[in-house]
């Protein structure tokens, strides 16, 4: 399970970095351009290609937080 502190070195949000949008820390690419990649059949390699800037790690870390979190919000406790 990832913890709030994996998150906080994956993904944040600053609204002086592309308005608010979560970015990848440490970059200026948005998650949601991971979705779309993904969303279109394209494999995680070519995003990293097309975005060097994102570690492999941080976007299989973002991937299962969202992941962790879907599955958390069907199945409420």
């Amino acid at each position: 399970m990832t913890d709030m502190k994996t998150a906080a070195r994956v993904i944040h949000s600053d609204p002086d970095i592309l308005g608010g949008t979560p970015v990848f820390v440490g970059t200026r690419v948005p998650f949601e351009t991971l979705l779309d990649y993904l969303e279109a059949g394209d494999p995680l390699d070519e995003f990293l290609d097309h975005f060097p800037s994102v570690r492999r790690e941080q976007a299989i870390a973002a991937l299962e937080l969202a992941k962790e979190m879907l599955i958390a919000y069907a199945n409420p406790a």
